[in-house]
């Protein structure tokens, strides 16, 4: 595995691995540079560009996979602590990077968001569709893809730039992120 500074990102990683789909790992450490650019025969500043996390290959479409992870749930039944909703902010700088991505690497490629859920505990088993293990902590994942989200999405903060889908249309619009190749029917990452 590449070495990922976040649990959220091992995590993820470990999901692909244990089902065997084929994924390659951005390397966040080094700034991307657009190609050079004109506006009306005037040469443009060079600019970077936002890194996502993983290219995902799947049968049918290729993924451009942004992940962000979140806390869900209590620390302890008995906690003060707690929260229930499923978080779904970026920022705008998140959304507007992907898009470009997108553009980049052309229609054989689709940009998704995906929701890394961080679970306080394990979760009764109607709340989500699939959880998994990873270390010590328990995951599930959601994906919303990016033309989804851009078309939904509102603001959250003007301060921070950041965006989110409000809750019920994120019900709607989001899915358990699951990745199936031919003939893995019987996958590790599938049972609590």
């Amino acid at each position: 595995m590449a070495q990922r500074r976040f649990h959220y990102e091992q995590a993820f990683e470990h999901y692909l691995r244990a089902n065997r789909v084929p994924y390659v790992v951005v390397d966040e450490a080094k700034k991307t540079l657009l190609p050079a650019r004109t506006l009306d025969g005037v040469a443009l500043p060079e600019s970077s560009l936002k890194s996502f996390d993983f290219v995902v290959y799947q049968p049918k479409m290729n993924l451009l996979v942004d992940i962000k992870g979140r806390q869900f749930g209590s620390v302890t039944s008995a906690s003060s602590i707690s929260n229930r909703r499923l978080e779904s902010w970026v920022t705008r700088e998140d959304v507007d990077g992907l898009l470009e991505w997108q553009r980049l690497f052309g229609s054989d490629f689709k940009a998704v968001f995906v929701f890394a859920y961080c679970l306080r505990q394990q979760p009764p088993d109607v709340l989500f569709e699939e959880v998994f293990s990873y270390g010590d902590r328990w995951y599930a994942l959601r994906e919303v893809m990016l033309d989804d989200y851009e078309r939904e999405m509102v603001l959250r903060s003007p301060k921070w730039r950041t965006v989110h889908i409000p809750r019920l249309i994120f019900d709607k619009i989001s899915r358990p992120f699951t990745v199936r190749q031919t003939g893995t029917d019987d996958l590790p990452c599938r049972s609590r």
